[in-house]
């Protein structure tokens, strides 16, 4: 899984998209609010973990996803 971290503008808010193994779209969420993973994610439990990526991830830098 792939994530990467959108820059927003004015009153938009900053948003994280997870792209699986051939880049397709499977989670499109706000960064201050990743405990709102859909379950096909199969990121449940690891929702710590992914704040702590999110907050050191770069904007628009496409990175995998190793948690």
């Amino acid at each position: 899984m792939y994530i990467i971290k959108v820059k927003g503008k004015a009153k938009i808010p900053d948003y994280i998209q997870l792209r699986d193994e051939n880049f397709v779209l499977v989670a499109y969420f706000r960064a201050d609010r990743p405990v709102k993973l859909p379950k096909k994610t199969g990121l449940e439990g690891k929702e710590k973990l992914l704040e702590e990526v999110i907050k050191d991830l770069p904007f628009g830098k496409l990175q995998k996803l190793e948690i």
